[in-house]
C-alpha cells in the first residue's frame, strides 16, 4: 500500500531477535528503520484492572516508546501521556468512575497520536492431543496458561509442548523474559506471590496470603516507628521520619520453599528484592551505575509509593504504600513483595552490570555494545558464576543483608549452592517454581524441564484443577408471549445457570433504548417484569429484546437477542408460533482437541517421573 502512493519500500524481513537489535535497541535518529509490523501476544493472565497496557504501548515513561529512555538517543516525549497512564498505574484516582475516565483520556491520546497503530486482533487456536487431560485455557493467557502444564494429566512421563519459537531474547528477571515465547516455560519454572484468577482476573494468593488495611484514597495511616527503608544516599536501612504515614498497609503470610538448588528460601531473598527495587527505581545522580534505561522509570513509579517494611518474624512482613485501589486485592499485589531467584543470583547479575560486562535490558546492551544478559546461557551463567566465586573467596556480604544476617556459613553455603548447580546444569536459571530448568539445547531447538520433586514444595497435585472446567453462564430458556400490548404488562421468564446477574436491554423499533436494567438472580428460572405504564413507552412495531447472562466469577456472559412485536389494545394481528426453549449462543473454548497433530516447531520436554514422585509435586497423576 505504501509503494502504490509514493513510497520507496525497503522490506527487511527477521525474527524477534533482530527486532530487538534494530527497532527496540536502535536510536531512532539512525533511522535504522521507518515502519514496523508488531505482534503482541497478550498476557501471561487475565487481568481485570490493566493498570499497565496504556502506559506500556503509549507513554514514553514505560520505556517501551522510541528512544526507550535511553539518554543517549533520540526519545518521543508526551507528558500527558505520561500522566494520565502514571495515575492509572499507580492508583492515583478517588473512585472507579475517575480510573475509567483517564482510561479514557489515555485512549484517545494515544491513538490521536498514532507512533503504535493496532490494526487487528486474532484469536489463537491451539491443539491438544485428545490423550490430555487437565487444560485450564485461561481467558485472558489462553490454552499456554502457566497452570495448563501445572495441572495437565498423561498416561507417561514425558509431555511434549510445540512452541513456534524457543529462543527470541533474554532470560533475566529485571530485563528480559520479555517474549512470549520465554515467559510461557519462565512461567512454570516461577511461583509468584500472587496471580489472576484465569477467568474473573481477581488477585489470587500462590505464595503470600494477605490481609489489607486502608482508610480510603484521601485518609492515611500512622507508621510504626520500627518501619524501615532503604536509604539510597547512605547505603544503609534507616527508620522511616517521625510521623511518617501511607495510603495502604499490608501484611503477608510468606509460603517459603528450597530453591531449586536446594537452599532454603528466606526473608533476606525478600530484604534484597525489596533493596534492588529502591536502589535501582530510584531517581539516577550523576554518574549513577545503578540505572537502567528499561527498568529504572518503571520501578520508579513504584518507589514513589514505597514507604517501608516491617519484618514481624520470618515469614510475615508488613508492607506500607502510598497506594490506593477499590479492589483490595489490587492493593495487595501493588504491594506484594517477592523474589524470583535467590538474592545471591541478583547480587551477581548486578554486580556484572555495574561492572559493564551485560545489560540487563536489551536497550542498554545495544547502546553500550554489551551483552543482554541471559541465564540460560552458558557464557552469561560463567559471568554470574565467576562473580559468586569472587564473593565468596572474599567472604562478601551485601550491605542490604549486613545488619540481617552474620553467619560466614550462610553465605558461604548459599554462593557454593549456586556455583555447584552452574555446574552441574551449565545455566544460571534458579527460581522456585513446580518444575526447574534441566537443559536448553539451541542446536535441536529443545529445553527439557523437570518436576521440582521436593519435600519443601507447598503445593500437592491437583492444586489447580478447580480451574479445568469454569462455570460459564448460560441462558437455557426464554418464555415469553409473542406479542407486547402496549399499556398491559408483559413477563418473561428466563431460566439460567451459573449466572449471578441478568442484564437486559429492550431498543424501539427506531432503534432507542427504552427499558434497561440488571437483576440479581436468586432463582431460576427469574421472572422478567414490565408494568403497563413501562409498556406504554413502547413503538408500535417490532422491538429487540437484548439478554445477557453474567457471572461475577466467570467474566465470559452468555448472549441472546430476539424480536417482540408490539401493538396497540385490541388489535388483531396474525398467529405467532413461539417456542418455548431457545437455544443459546455456544460459548466454546478456543482450545480445539486434535488427535495426532504433530507441531514440527521448537519443543518444549516437560519431565514427569512418576516412579520418583513424592506426594507434593504438579502435574503428576
Amino acid at each position: 500500500e505504501l509503494s502504490k502512493i509514493g513510497f520507496k519500500v525497503n522490506k527487511e524481513f527477521g525474527d524477534l531477535n533482530k527486532a530487538f537489535v534494530v527497532v527496540y535497541g536502535s536510536d531512532p535518529a539512525a533511522s535504522k528503520w521507518h515502519l514496523y509490523t508488531e505482534g503482541w501476544g497478550g498476557r501471561s493472565a487475565f487481568v481485570r484492572y490493566d493498570s499497565v497496557g496504556l502506559g506500556q504501548m503509549y507513554a514514553p515513561w514505560f520505556s517501551n516508546m522510541p528512544g526507550f529512555n535511553d539518554p543517549t538517543y533520540w526519545n518521543y516525549q508526551n507528558k500527558r501521556l505520561d500522566e494520565i497512564t502514571q495515575r492509572i498505574y499507580t492508583g492515583d484516582f478517588a473512585t472507579k468512575e475517575e480510573r475509567e475516565e483517564l482510561i479514557r483520556q489515555a485512549t484517545i491520546e494515544g491513538i490521536d497520536e498514532a507512533v503504535r497503530i493496532f490494526l487487528a486482533s486474532k484469536i489463537d487456536q491451539y491443539v491438544t492431543n485428545e490423550s490430555v487431560n487437565g487444560v485450564v485455557n485461561d481467558f485472558g493467557a489462553g490454552v499456554p496458561s502457566r497452570f495448563t502444564p501445572i495441572n495437565a494429566k498423561i498416561d507417561s512421563d514425558l509431555l511434549k509442548i510445540g512452541v513456534k519459537q524457543i529462543y527470541q531474547g533474554a532470560w533475566n528477571p529485571v530485563g528480559g523474559l520479555s517474549d512470549a515465547y520465554s515467559k510461557h516455560i519462565w512461567d512454570v519454572l516461577f511461583d509468584p506471590a500472587l496471580f489472576k484468577d484465569p477467568y474473573n482476573g481477581q488477585t489470587i494468593p500462590i505464595r503470600l496470603d494477605w490481609k489489607v488495611e486502608t482508610n480510603g484514597p484521601t485518609e492515611k495511616i500512622e507508621l510504626p516507628k520500627d518501619v524501615i527503608t532503604w536509604d539510597t544516599t547512605q547505603q544503609q536501612w534507616q527508620r522511616v521520619n517521625d510521623n511518617a504515614t501511607a495510603s495502604s498497609k499490608v501484611t503477608f503470610d510468606i509460603s517459603f520453599s528450597n530453591w531449586h538448588n536446594g537452599v532454603p528460601m528466606d526473608m533476606k531473598d525478600l530484604l534484597y528484592s525489596f533493596y534492588f527495587t529502591l536502589e535501582w527505581g530510584s531517581t539516577p545522580t550523576e554518574n549513577d551505575k545503578t540505572f537502567d534505561t528499561e527498568f529504572t522509570p518503571r520501578a520508579t513509579q513504584l518507589v514513589k509509593t514505597l514507604k517501608g517494611i516491617r519484618v514481624l518474624d520470618n515469614d510475615t512482613i508488613e508492607v506500607y504504600v502510598d497506594y490506593w485501589h477499590f479492589d483490595q486485592g489490587e492493593i495487595a499485589d501493588w504491594a506484594s513483595i517477592w523474589s524470583s531467584m535467590p538474592w545471591e543470583v541478583f547480587a551477581a547479575m548486578e554486580q556484572a552490570v555495574i561492572d559493564g560486562k551485560v545489560s540487563f535490558s536489551r536497550s542498554g546492551a545495544v547502546s553500550k555494545n554489551v551483552n543482554w544478559l541471559s541465564l540460560i546461557v552458558p557464557n552469561d551463567a560463567n559471568i554470574i558464576k565467576q562473580y559468586l566465586q569472587e564473593f565468596k573467596n572474599e567472604d562478601f556480604v551485601p550491605k542490604p543483608l549486613d545488619k540481617f544476617e552474620d553467619s560466614v556459613t550462610y553465605y558461604d553455603n548459599r554462593y557454593e549452592s549456586s556455583i555447584d548447580w552452574i555446574d552441574k546444569y551449565n545455566h544460571a536459571v534458579i527460581s522456585n517454581g513446580p518444575f526447574y530448568l534441566e537443559s536448553y539445547s539451541p542446536e535441536s531447538r529443545t529445553i527439557t524441564i523437570k518436576v521440582f520433586a521436593d519435600d519443601s514444595y507447598p503445593f500437592e497435585s491437583g492444586k489447580w484443577s478447580k480451574f479445568e472446567n469454569p462455570e460459564i453462564p448460560k441462558i437455557t430458556s426464554i418464555k415469553h408471549s409473542p406479542l407486547l400490548v402496549k399499556k398491559e404488562p408483559f413477563d418473561m421468564k428466563i431460566k439460567t445457570t451459573h449466572a449471578t446477574d441478568l442484564q437486559y436491554f429492550m431498543i424501539n423499533s427506531d432503534g432507542k433504548i427504552v427499558e434497561h436494567g440488571r437483576k440479581t438472580i436468586k432463582d431460576s428460572p427469574l421472572n422478567l417484569h414490565l408494568t403497563a405504564e413501562q409498556t406504554d413507552r413502547f413503538e408500535k412495531g417490532a422491538a429487540d429484546l437484548k439478554l445477557f447472562a453474567i457471572s461475577k466469577q466467570v467474566l465470559r456472559p452468555d448472549f441472546f437477542t430476539t424480536s417482540i412485536l408490539v401493538t396497540n389494545e385490541g388489535e388483531s394481528v396474525p398467529q405467532v408460533q413461539v417456542k418455548d426453549r431457545i437455544e443459546p449462543i455456544e460459548t466454546q473454548l478456543v482450545g480445539v482437541l486434535v488427535v495426532g497433530v504433530t507441531i514440527v516447531v521448537a519443543v518444549l520436554l516437560f519431565v514427569y517421573k512418576k516412579k520418583i514422585m513424592k506426594p507434593k509435586q504438579y502435574g503428576i497423576l
